[in-house]
């Protein structure tokens, strides 16, 4: 993995921390991995697979 480093608005991150809290995930990096995720499988993967 790589280190990357962002800005994001404090509500963004209180809602990460409200996450965090109620044990969805075990910490910030581990949400935000997931939230990457989900966004890449619904904007590249699924485009790909409508023009193939």
């Amino acid at each position: 993995m790589k280190l990357i480093t962002l800005y994001l608005p404090e509500p963004y991150i209180e809602a990460l921390d409200k996450l965090v809290n109620e044990r969805f995930y075990p910490n910030r990096a581990e949400a935000i991995r997931v939230a990457v995720r989900d966004l890449i499988n619904s904007e590249l993967w699924r485009r790909k697979r409508r023009v193939g």
